[in-house]
């Protein structure tokens, strides 16, 4: 208590007690928090891998980097005249259903080749994952295995075939076909031709496979 004398008068200023500085708390990341929030409303969902979590990103990584190799590969098929009568229209007498994209409009024959191609593609993947475990890797966790630890926001830079480079390159090829696809929206284009521009025309405008 301070006190300060005028005269007959005096004025007392209670001091307030000195607090120490609290320690800083640690935050569980966004990634963990939603691992562990998935966790909690889908525990059986939760318990083989899916959700947020670093198995689930590392296989939608694989995928994406594999939609690569397929987007790559049907350009070199495209420029090669290897997809037979590509701009023949299916018809609905002859397809049915399948062959309608909407408003009275039918796909092509080489859409209709890349899409069943992909549809093999996700068949084999589908296969592999819930197969047996030829090579110890399967698309959900298995009983008692516990997942990867969260590799943050940049995972380590390394080179080689690692899990954290794979990670990384699974990013790149996710985040490099969301920018594809809206490039695609944006610009009224087909991700090919966007593809072709981007390889400065060595895709389909003068092929160097």
């Amino acid at each position: 208590m301070l006190s300060i004398s005028v005269g007959s008068l005096s004025l007392a200023t209670p001091m307030r007690p000195v607090v120490a500085p609290r320690a800083p708390v640690p935050k569980a990341s966004i990634f963990e928090a939603g691992m562990a929030q998935y966790n909690a409303d889908y525990p059986w969902l939760a318990k083989y891998g899916f959700g947020p979590s670093v198995k689930a990103e590392r296989w939608n990584g694989r995928h994406a980097m594999f939609g690569w190799v397929a987007i790559l590969a049907t350009g070199v098929a495209k420029s090669h005249g290897l997809l037979p009568a590509g701009d023949l229209m299916l018809t609905y007498q002859d397809w049915g259903g399948l062959a309608q994209q909407g408003f009275n409009t039918y796909i092509s024959n080489e859409r209709a080749v890349i899409m069943i191609a992909h549809v093999h593609a996700l068949a084999v993947s589908f296969a592999a994952a819930f197969g047996p475990q030829v090579l110890g890797d399967s698309l959900t966790l298995l009983d008692g295995e516990k997942d990867e630890e969260p590799y943050g926001f940049l995972p380590p830079m390394q080179f080689g075939l690692t899990p954290a480079a794979e990670i990384a390159n699974g990013r790149m090829a996710m985040f490099g076909l969301i920018s594809l696809v809206c490039t695609s929206a944006f610009t009224g284009m087909d991700i090919l031709q966007i593809v072709d521009i981007g390889t400065g025309g060595n895709l389909l405008t003068h092929p160097m496979f």
